[in-house]
């Protein structure tokens, strides 16, 4: 338990996903670790490579010292690259070294989470050389990590999980990024409304309202009459959200209503994540 309520059902999640992680790359042969995931060109050992990274970074641990190949088609922005070096200095790493790295990390990071007393509101470090609160530290890995796990039984064919505590957290983070979706990036017009409807194991029905003034805001409460109304299951919403797969990948288990461009406008924005 950590001394802050604030942050314990982080924490939970967190460790929930991170554990199911370790379950399910525990038995891979060496082969399996080279499977493509919905991560884009990332394979099952990146992943892994890539939580056991931002755990370190969790954990105060300095940043390898490592220059990237010129040839990462993925790799387009400085978010992008500082992601990337803890992921390409494992990239030769054997199977057993995998597992026996996140497993440390886990115990390391169990046992900093068990003794926390830091504030909900200090300041730690993030990427890029920035700062961001502990709380916002904890959400972020708990999200993070819940959506990898996603990527790694997608990649290996175990599906799971899809309605834990780090699917709520998901929801959440994913759901906070909508209004700017809508409002900006879409261009929803003024004093209009979209909805957005979600079926399955995580189950939800939100409506993103943009005021007189453009702003975008979202709540609980259903429209009379929205401008779009977009209807699908929640993996399918995680996936659009989350980058994994493209609109037209997935227009069949998408269900739109209203106005066809502005819903386009929206599918075609969707994404929220940077990886």
């Amino acid at each position: 338990m950590t001394v802050h309520p604030s942050l314990q059902n982080y924490a939970d999640a967190w460790t929930h996903s991170i554990e199911a992680i370790a379950e399910l790359v525990q038995p891979l042969v060496e082969g399996e670790w080279n499977r493509p995931t919905p991560c884009i060109g990332w394979s099952v050992r990146d992943i892994v490579s890539h939580v056991i990274g931002m755990e370190t970074e969790m954990l105060g641990d300095p940043r390898p010292i490592h220059s990237l190949p010129r040839d990462l088609y993925h790799v387009r922005s400085d978010f992008a690259r500082y992601m990337e070096v803890q992921v390409d200095v494992r990239r030769h790493h054997t199977a057993p070294e995998m597992t026996s790295e996140l497993e440390y990390i886990l115990i390391r990071r169990a046992r900093q989470l068990r003794n926390e007393n830091r504030s909900p509101e200090h300041l730690i470090r993030a990427p890029l050389g920035a700062e961001q609160t502990l709380e916002q530290g904890y959400r972020t890995r708990a999200f993070d990590v819940w959506v990898h796990e996603q990527d790694l039984r997608t990649a290996l064919g175990v599906p799971g999980n899809l309605d834990s505590a780090g699917a709520l957290v998901a929801r959440d983070v994913l759901l906070e990024a909508l209004p700017d979706v809508v409002a900006k990036d879409a261009g929803a017009p003024p004093s209009s409304a979209v909805v957005l409807d979600v079926t399955g194991p995580v189950e939800f029905l939100r409506t993103v309202r943009v005021d007189a003034e453009g702003r975008g805001s979202i709540d609980g409460a259903p429209s009379l009459g929205p401008a779009v109304t977009l209807a699908t299951d929640w993996e399918t919403f995680v996936r659009l959200a989350c980058g994994r797969v493209r609109p037209a990948e997935v227009a069949d288990r998408v269900k739109v209503e209203g106005d066809a461009d502005l819903a386009k406008a929206i599918l075609d924005n969707f994404a929220v994540t940077p990886r």
